[in-house]
């Protein structure tokens, strides 16, 4: 039976780990994209000849620039929690668990309040103000700005499905647990 409780355990670390470097592939994006938005805007700046054509490079390069950082800022975060899962679960799995589901429960919170309601009412003020104003400027600014919410809804609307999956699994291992 005590062998069985080990192996329950270990699942527990597996899981936990699998779904923190699943979050290490997915956050990366964050970082290509980023680098993809910073040579568009390079591209913009050397061949541009249109006003609207040079007003993207900032806008452009900006929305980069940010999805870079929270490219790496997420993945470092993940990489570090991988760690600190295994300390975690070795001291007292009940703990971990347990902890992890609060985690867990808080961040699907955030999900429903930002990603998927404030993103998008943000993506559709960008659609609107894009009809509304003619400036290229603002004209680029919105339409940067609407692309790079968009790549975060994807790439988010996809950590959520994850996190969601981990969460059900985090409940399994507690009602395993009889915590």
């Amino acid at each position: 039976m005590e062998h069985l409780d080990q192996i329950r355990e270990m699942d527990i670390l597996k899981i936990a780990t699998d779904w923190a470097k699943d979050e290490l592939v997915s956050t990366s994006f964050f970082l290509v994209i980023g680098i993809a938005f910073v040579l568009v805007s390079l591209g913009f700046w050397q061949f541009g000849k249109t006003d609207l054509a040079r007003a993207y490079c900032i806008p452009i390069l900006i929305s980069g620039a940010f999805l870079m950082t929270v490219g790496v800022g997420l993945f470092f975060t993940n990489k570090s929690r991988i760690r600190q899962f295994e300390i975690a679960h070795n001291t007292d799995v009940s703990v971990f668990v347990s902890s992890e589901l609060e985690r867990t429960e808080s961040t699907l919170k955030e999900y429903k309040t930002i990603v998927f309601t404030a993103i998008p009412i943000l993506i559709v003020a960008c659609g609107v103000g894009i009809i509304f104003v003619s400036a290229s400027l603002w004209r680029a600014s919105l339409i940067s700005t609407l692309a790079m919410l968009s790549v975060i809804l994807i790439i988010d609307g996809l950590a959520h499905a994850r996190i969601d999956e981990y969460h059900q699994q985090l409940q399994e291992a507690k009602h395993e647990l009889k915590l």
